[in-house]
Parts: C-alpha cells; sequence; structure tokens
C-alpha cells in the first residue's frame, strides 16, 4: 500500500507553493507565535486567565479562588505579563490583574468555544 502522506510528483501545485512562501512568516515572527501558544500549554496558567476573563482580581484572590498557593500563582503571572496576556493596576497597595486586551480575550474565547463545538 502506497503512503498517503507522500507525494509522488515535487511542485505538483506551483502556485499554491509559491503562494505560501511569499506569504510565509518569518523565523522571528514564527518563534514569538510559538512562544505566544507555548504559554498557553499549562493548565494552571488557563485556570489564572479564565478566571481573570471572568473578574480583575489580586493574587490573593486567585490563589483562593483556584486552590493554588500565593507563590505558584504569582510566578505564572509573572510569565503571563512577560508575554504580555495580562495587564496590572496597583490600588494603594493592592495589585490587581486582568487580562491584557481584546485580542487576549478573543483567543481565551475561541479556544473555549473550539474545546466545546461538537
Amino acid at each position: 500500500m502506497e503512503n498517503e502522506e507522500s507525494c509522488s510528483t515535487h511542485g505538483l501545485h506551483t502556485k499554491s507553493v509559491e503562494n505560501v512562501r511569499k506569504k510565509m512568516l518569518d523565523n522571528e515572527s514564527t518563534k514569538e507565535l510559538s512562544m505566544f501558544f507555548k504559554v498557553f500549554g499549562d493548565a494552571t496558567r488557563i485556570k489564572i486567565m479564565y478566571a481573570l476573563y471572568l473578574n480583575e482580581m489580586c493574587v490573593c484572590d486567585i490563589a483562593v479562588a483556584l486552590d493554588l498557593s500565593q507563590s505558584a500563582v504569582s510566578h505564572q503571572l509573572r510569565t503571563l505579563k512577560t508575554s504580555r496576556l495580562v495587564k496590572y493596576r496597583r490600588t494603594g497597595k493592592v495589585v490587581y490583574y486582568s487580562l491584557d486586551d481584546e485580542h487576549v480575550i478573543k483567543v481565551l474565547e475561541q479556544g473555549i468555544s473550539h474545546i466545546k463545538h461538537d
């Protein structure tokens, strides 16, 4: 049986290949996008992001709501801040976290929609 994943002719669809090559992301953009999605690969970070999707929260409240240590939440928030997925604001001594912008909200909503799609 012949392997269905293999082409017997190289360059069969020349226009498609040319179109993809012209529009392909450069290596740096590909790496950045890969790192962006890698951040979504951790269940704890997803829980934190979903909590922040529901409500702006401080570290203490996130920890209680998700039954995590404050240290674990702070560690994950640092990663999320570095990746520009969450932002913060300070009111007195309390720091409140929220999702960074509409793009992050849309990615999260699209992911949820995808997994719930039948």
